[in-house]
């Protein structure tokens, strides 16, 4: 960690708020010999980097524990349809899913009280799951070790959560227009909540009860793609009204109606748990040719690795300030690939007002329109934006902005 945080470290005094403020050694009345003054610096940059150290894995383990305060309300507030699963993440009450689950070991789950709840084939990506409900009056995490052992070689998961990746900062009475120069005529498909009307659409579909519902953050990440020239948009809403929304069974579904719908991008900005299915999902539909966009999530750099982002082939995106550093609240995912704007990011809530948005969620449709608009060119697309990327930071691709950023003036304004 130390060398990512001397990284970040030499970024904020090249920022320069933070370099105008640092005292050297060594300047002012009389000039020390040179061996004194680099002793000098030297001694007062590593008590610095060491204050630096301290105040960010403080950070780091402040919004852990933020995290854990949210799952833990939200646990509270839903026990009728959320509960922990093995692993101790969130999940749908009560059920399990099962993929390519066979007759023999079928039948040995139902013996032991568990109860088929329907056999399907997730559309478009050739996935058959089973959803099981798990015995009366068993934990699920129990549940899952025993289904795990009863049905060994078969691929068992919970029907895991997962969570929208920022928020707006403030209102602004502006309106924002979504005309842009460039004409991307590459479907991206979306996987959030649905947007509001002023942000028009291909077509929207809902995976979960209620749905589709308007919601602030889908329009947000909606109404991004078009302000950088996405021009067809289609969306699948995984949350409606339902509290367990957002769930593994809802993205794979919309996953699947995505890639068979057309879509060549689709932009995640939601972050979960690892998931067998939802890793099924993404490879059968990196398979059939869609890139896959996901948010590294904003729990900082002490949470666990994000996914969807950390899947293989999952174009993972982290995001930057108005000063193109890294935000500091920013996750982490097992690669990464881009940076794109995360804050002061301007884009409509579903009532078409104006907001000022912070956080992954709304830098990751930034760089998916980058990349639907290098396949609309025909070539190569990691090529084409890797050509376009600014290098930040370490020279090259790096932990802290990946490969460079992306779309450097998308959705702020000066």
């Amino acid at each position: 960690m130390r060398t990512t945080l001397l990284t970040l470290f030499a970024g904020l005094l090249a920022a320069s708020p933070l370099a105008a403020q640092l005292q050297v050694p060594g300047t002012g009345v009389g000039v020390p010999p040179v061996g004194d003054v680099v002793r000098g610096t030297t001694d007062a940059l590593g008590s610095t980097l060491d204050a630096v150290d301290d105040a960010v894995e403080r950070e780091a383990r402040n919004l852990l524990r933020a995290r854990d305060r949210t799952l833990s309300r939200l646990l509270r507030r839903n026990r009728d349809v959320i509960e922990r699963d093995a692993a101790g993440d969130l999940a749908r009450r009560g059920e399990l899913i099962a993929i390519g689950l066979g007759e023999p070991y079928r039948f040995a789950l139902i013996e032991a009280g568990f109860t088929s709840l329907g056999r399907e084939e997730i559309e478009g990506l050739d996935i058959v799951v089973t959803r099981l409900a798990v015995p009366e009056e068993m934990p699920l995490a129990e549940a899952q070790a025993l289904a795990v052992q009863l049905a060994p070689g078969v691929e068992i998961t919970a029907d895991t959560l997962h969570f929208q990746s920022g928020e707006a900062a403030a209102a602004n009475p502006v309106a924002l227009s979504l005309q842009s120069a460039a004409n991307i005529a590459v479907e991206v498909g979306v996987i959030d909540g649905a947007p509001g009307a002023a942000t028009r659409v291909l077509s929207e579909k809902g995976f979960a009860s209620g749905a589709p519902t308007p919601s602030d953050h889908g329009s947000a990440v909606a109404s991004l793609l078009r302000s950088a020239g996405v021009t067809r948009i289609r969306v699948a809403d995984v949350y409606g009204e339902d509290p367990a929304g957002g769930n593994a069974l809802a993205i794979a579904r919309a996953l699947g109606w995505l890639t068979q719908s057309g879509s060549k991008v689709v932009t995640i900005s939601l972050v979960g748990p690892r998931n067998a299915l939802v890793e099924r999902a993404v490879a059968a539909a990196r398979a059939r040719g869609v890139v896959v966009v996901a948010a590294v999530g904003n729990d900082g750099p002490a949470a666990p690795p994000a996914y969807p982002a950390s899947y293989e082939g999952v174009v993972a995106v982290t995001g930057v300030d108005r000063r193109n550093r890294a935000l500091i609240e920013a996750g982490r995912a097992l690669h990464l690939d881009y940076a794109a704007p995360g804050d002061s990011v301007y884009a409509l809530d579903m009532r078409g007002r104006t907001k000022r948005w912070r956080g992954t969620s709304f830098a990751t449709p930034l760089v998916a329109a980058r990349i639907a608009a290098a396949l609309q060119r025909g070539s190569g697309w990691r090529a084409v934006t890797d050509g376009e990327a600014r290098d930040l930071g370490a020279r090259g691709p790096d932990d802290i902005f990946g490969r460079g950023l992306l779309c450097e003036p998308c959705g702020q304004r000066n």
